[in-house]
């Protein structure tokens, strides 16, 4: 990480003449950053069920250019704390955007979780069970897009439905995993595919924890209330 850092060159640095300019492309940054994220997640998608390893290459290759931004964006929100001071509201937004960016290349860092997993499933036949964690795709990829949604459009409404979304995505996973479970017994030439797929889930589950600390973030940023560890929204 490091390293990384250093090789950004200093001519790629902004000057910013006032604070509300700094943090509009601080944000915009975050966002080019959720929309790669937001792609990866589809990508994975489609190396599973299409079965098709240049689509899960494309994820793992895509990842390099997320941590860049999330470097960036890291960078560019510290320059901004320290040439302006915000405080209050400000600097919400400020640690909100920087906070995003982390959260974005951990769900990035997932898919190519995801994707890894799916070349070694591709490599073996076709397990029906596959198919089952689709429903846990579709759920981790709305809550991603409307944790974005919600910090671009500072909608607090819309960030607190994503906590019981979480729980819900939570039981999703451990109801997948304890049926793969117990199907290893009865099916045991599948436990290696089985534990691939168990992999999968738990990584759409990390997703949906992501997309929960993006909203309770923006929660925070908005109006400046702590929902981490509560149970409601």
């Amino acid at each position: 990480m490091l390293l990384a850092k250093l090789m950004i060159p200093e001519s790629s640095r902004h000057i910013f003449t006032d604070f509300d300019s700094a943090l509009e492309d601080l944000r915009k940054n975050v966002l080019m950053m959720a929309s790669l994220t937001v792609r990866n997640i589809e990508n994975a998608r489609r190396g599973l069920f299409e079965r098709d390893e240049d689509w899960c290459n494309t994820v793992i290759a895509d990842d390099e250019e997320v941590d860049t931004l999330e470097i960036q964006v890291d960078r560019d929100g510290i320059e901004t704390m320290l040439r302006f001071h915000p405080v209050a509201s400000d600097l919400r937004q400020v640690m909100a955007a920087m906070k995003m960016s982390v959260n974005l290349e951990r769900v990035a860092d997932q898919t190519v979780g995801i994707a890894r997993r799916a070349r070694k499933l591709n490599a073996h036949v076709l397990l029906p069970e596959t198919a089952e964690t689709e429903p846990l795709f579709r759920h981790a990829e709305s809550m991603v897009l409307d944790a974005i949604k919600a910090y671009a459009d500072q909608n607090t409404e819309l960030a607190r439905t994503l906590k019981p979304r979480d729980r819900e995505l939570d039981a999703m996973n451990r109801d997948f995993a304890n049926k793969l479970t117990e199907l290893m017994p009865k099916r045991p030439e599948h436990i290696q595919g089985y534990l691939e797929l168990i992999f999968i889930a738990r990584f759409l589950e990390r997703i949906g924890d992501q997309a929960t600390s993006i909203a309770e973030d923006t929660v925070f940023a908005v109006e400046a209330e702590d929902i981490r560890h509560t149970q409601a929204g």
